[in-house]
Formats: C-alpha cells, sequence, structure tokens
C-alpha cells in the first residue's frame, strides 16, 4: 500500500509540474500574439493617417473609401481582445 500512495503523490507533484509548464506556454503564446497584435495596430494606424493624408490632398476620391473602411474594421478587431 505505501508504494501506491508514493506513486500517486509522484504523479500529483508531476502533474502540477506538467500544469505549471503548460500554463507558462499559453502565456508566452498570448503575450506573442499580444505583441502582434500591437504591431499590427502600428501598420493599420499608419495607413489610415496615409490614407486621411492621400485623400485630402486629393490622391485619392470618395470611391476609394472602402478601403479606409477594410482598414478600421480590421483596426477594431485587433482591439476587441482589449476590453
Amino acid at each position: 500500500m505505501l508504494g501506491v500512495t508514493a506513486i500517486r503523490k509522484t504523479n500529483k507533484c508531476s502533474g502540477g509540474i506538467e500544469e505549471e509548464l503548460l500554463l507558462e506556454h499559453e502565456l508566452g503564446v498570448l503575450k506573442e500574439i499580444m505583441e502582434s497584435k500591437t504591431k499590427y495596430r502600428r501598420v493599420i494606424q499608419a495607413a489610415i493617417a496615409q490614407w486621411v493624408k492621400d485623400f485630402q490632398v486629393g490622391l485619392i476620391k470618395i470611391q476609394t473609401v472602402d478601403d479606409l473602411k477594410k482598414l478600421i474594421e480590421i483596426d477594431l478587431e485587433l482591439q476587441k481582445d482589449d476590453l
């Protein structure tokens, strides 16, 4: 009986370590995703700013507003997880 108890304790301990490693890995992945989203948002925001500048100087006509709409939608989608 003593051997079974020792095995159960070992399994519980190694299970805890495995769970901790899994959590650390998941946190690392989530951190990378958040960093990527931050980079993508910077790119999107720069593209929106450039679109507005081009529109203001007449390089973009009203028929291309769909591009701005798509940029804004992407930006909003990236912000959803920030709430």
